[in-house]
Order: C-alpha cells, then structure tokens, then sequence
C-alpha cells in the first residue's frame, strides 16, 4: 500500500470511530436517564467520559491531520467551495462537542455528589442533560 492509501484507510476509520462512539454514547448516556438508579447513570457517565478521551478526541485530531493531508498530496485548492464546507461542518461539530464533554464531566460530577451525600439529583442534572441531548 502506499502512503496515500494508509492515510486514506486512516482517514475513514477515524470517521467510522467518531460516527460509531458518538452513536454508542448517546445510547447508553439516554438510556441511562430512564432510570433512578444513580449508580447506573454514573456507570454510563463515567464509561461517556472515558470513551470520548479514548476514542473521540484521538479520532478529532486524526481526522484533522489526515484530511489536512489528503487534501495537501491530492492538490485540491484548500478554498474549494466542497473542502470550505467541510470545514465549516467540522468547526460547528466541534463547537457541539467541546461544551459536550465538559457537561458529560459535570453530570458525573453531580452523580458522584448525589451518591456519595446520599441526596436526590439537582434539577441542574436534567438541565444538563437535555443541553448534552441537543448539542450530541
């Protein structure tokens, strides 16, 4: 394979994590909030957060260099009107996620306090979590 081919393969996966873990956490982060259980919802949250370090954030800046690479090796003009909303895209998705991650932190913030005090869930946690519903 050549190096324009393994970028490309890259390129592609990065894709397929970004789709796939975006889909998986928001299952389990919505089913998460039909229950009372508080100790299931910090499970979900907890796996949310440790997902999006693990696979989110590495797959965002994979995509970032490899499409910056693609586009460098195939010769494409860089303002192209398709490769200027593509870009547009990925900043208004980036925009959604970074609040994103920093409410999925908060919503485990507030569960482990909820459990550890033994006191119901703020209201400030469904607030939260309808914002991280729109915003995902």
């Amino acid at each position: 394979m050549d190096s324009y081919s393994v970028i490309k393969t890259l390129h592609i996966i990065s894709s397929t994590i970004l789709f796939g873990t975006g889909l998986g956490i928001a299952f389990f982060m919505l089913r998460s909030y039909f229950t009372n259980d508080l100790h299931e919802k910090l499970y979900a949250a907890r796996g949310t957060v440790l997902a999006d370090y693990i696979f989110t954030f590495p797959a965002v800046i994979a995509q970032l260099i490899t499409g910056a690479w693609l586009i460098w090796q195939s010769g494409y003009d860089w303002q192209s009107l398709w490769l200027l909303s593509t870009y547009l895209i990925y900043a208004i998705a980036g925009l959604c996620w970074l609040p994103v991650v920093w409410i999925q932190i908060q919503l485990k913030k507030l569960l482990i306090r909820s459990i550890e005090d033994n006191i119901p869930l703020p209201s400030r946690y469904n607030t939260l979590f309808r914002i991280w519903f729109i915003l995902g």
